[in-house]
């Protein structure tokens, strides 16, 4: 039986999507530059691309982190869902509604799976039995 937690697993598998997700839209962006769809390859399309599949992969390597249980994980995860929530909003104010509603649940589930109590035992053990340890002392 493993010793990762179910909200750890949901928390990796949906960081690990996002990055896919930016490094196939990094890639989508080379893609427009060698067909001749971009407008400013040099300026415009060459970068997204670099920064698209930059981040797709660090992202990656965040939720491969996640899964061996690396407490330095945490905190990017957290990170990527506010980012992911701030974009959803813009997705929304723009009508694009589909598009903001897969980010925005993305983002609060994830959120959600990362900083649950369970995760947080998983990654922090020390700290978790010290407070239990603290509290049956305290009764």
């Amino acid at each position: 039986m493993s010793s990762r937690p179910i909200t750890i697993i949901v928390a990796a598998a949906l960081e690990a999507l996002i990055g896919l997700v930016a490094a196939l839209a990094g890639l989508y962006s080379l893609y427009t530059a060698f067909t001749g769809q971009a407008s400013d390859v040099a300026s415009s399309a060459l970068p997204l691309t670099v920064i698209g599949v930059g981040v797709g992969v660090l992202l990656i390597h965040v939720a491969c982190g996640l899964l061996q249980l690396r407490e330095w994980a945490r905190t990017p995860v957290v990170v990527t869902q506010l980012f992911m929530a701030v974009v959803s909003y813009y997705m929304f104010t723009s009508d694009q509604y589909v598009i903001g509603a897969v980010m925005l649940g993305t983002a609060i589930v994830a959120a959600a799976a990362v900083l649950a109590p369970s995760t947080t035992a998983a990654l922090f053990p020390d700290e978790s039995s010290g407070r239990r340890q603290h509290r049956g002392r305290s009764s």
